[in-house]
């Protein structure tokens, strides 16, 4: 008869586990926040919520069922209440870590859902490995608000890998960059100087507009927004309007912009449109003490010299006139080369007089 006691029996039919082994089980039931396998051991295992994923409203019933294979981590060989702790988790974690490890060797681009959004950048998780990209490196432009981020998938490449440091940084930057560079040079060399191209306003400041040409930025500045006097870029345009424009200049990598198509000058035909003596009608642009300007077309503006507006004394345009106006004027000079024509209300008026009457001859 052996000496060996029913416990130890019972030992020799069961293997040996430790803390830290992976072991191989069977799913005999699953709750909502835990999971039990059999492990083969003389206990069986227990796998949390908590030990399973990072969704702390996982429904564990919704992922595993009876019977199911699954392989773990050993936590703890006894809880205290005689069972496993294990840990899917962690396992999962330890490949997703090979994983990135061997995605930053490889310089390898990732793909990975946002699932928390910090202070100081987003987290995202691999295989339950989690990587942090920090702000700076989410964009190649400053993200005021990063919640956007929240649920969506980036693509990035690991920057550093330390993980006895905890320490696995994303870099969605110079992916962004890469792109750009990529789609400018496309775009350089696909361009010239008097294409008309279009492109999306993307951003408006006190002295013009920057326009996505799809693949880089253009400018085009306040004076080459009209034939006309532009004050106020804002008024003309918003961000995600869609323009052609034409390219004026290319500096290297700097694009210069213009809606002065030559087509539409103006001041084209100049002598024929705008030739002395003809009668026009426009509307009073801006005033100073010596006159009024008059946009007779647009890009226009023709000076109403105060002495010319009345037959009457004028002290100040002002007086009379008022911006927004609309008055009929008598082209009285014009100056093609300088691009300056002189008007007159006055003229008209005395053209209106009749004449006077011959004297009788005796």
């Amino acid at each position: 008869m052996s000496d060996k006691s029913f416990d130890e029996m019972i030992e020799e039919n069961f293997k040996t586990i430790h803390t830290g082994e992976v072991v191989e089980g069977t799913v005999i039931d699953v709750k909502p926040d835990e999971i039990f396998v059999n492990i083969g051991y003389k206990s069986d295992g227990i796998i949390t919520r908590n030990e399973y994923s990072n969704d702390s409203n996982l429904d564990l019933t919704t992922v595993v069922k009876a019977g199911d294979p699954i392989e773990s981590k050993v936590i703890k060989v006894n809880d205290g209440e005689g069972q496993v702790t294990l840990s899917y988790k962690r396992l999962i974690a330890e490949k997703g870590n090979k994983r990135l490890e061997e995605a930053f060797n490889n310089k390898e681009v990732l793909k990975a859902k946002v699932v928390q959004v910090l202070n100081g950048g987003l987290s995202v998780v691999v295989d339950e490995a989690r990587v942090f990209i920090p702000a700076s490196l989410v964009s190649d432009v400053y993200e005021k608000n990063l919640k956007k981020y929240d649920g969506q998938e980036v693509e990035f490449v690991i920057s550093e890998f330390n993980p006895r440091r905890r320490r696995i940084i994303g870099d969605r930057k110079q992916l962004l960059v890469a792109e750009k560079e990529k789609l400018q040079k496309e775009l350089l060399e696909k361009i010239h100087e008097g294409d008309t191209v279009e492109g999306t306003v993307k951003n408006v400041t006190d002295f013009g507009a920057f326009i996505d040409l799809g693949g880089a930025d253009g400018l085009l500045h306040i004076s080459e927004m009209s034939w006309g006097r532009v004050d106020n870029p804002k008024k003309i345009f918003k961000v995600g309007d869609t323009v052609k424009v034409l390219i004026k200049e290319i500096n290297e990598k700097k694009i210069a912009l213009s809606l002065k198509f030559p087509e539409e000058n103006p001041w084209l035909n100049a002598e024929e449109k705008y030739a002395v003596g003809t009668v026009v009608t426009g509307k009073v642009a801006r005033m100073t003490d010596f006159g009024a300007f008059v946009e007779i077309v647009s890009g226009v503006d023709a000076l109403l010299h105060v002495s010319q507006i009345s037959t009457d004394h004028v002290d100040k345009p002002s007086d009379v006139l008022s911006i927004g106006q609309e008055v009929t004027v008598k082209i009285v000079d014009l100056n093609v080369d300088d691009k300056k024509i002189s008007l007159s209300m006055k003229a008209l008026e005395q053209d209106k007089k009749p004449e006077a009457p011959a004297e009788d001859a005796e």
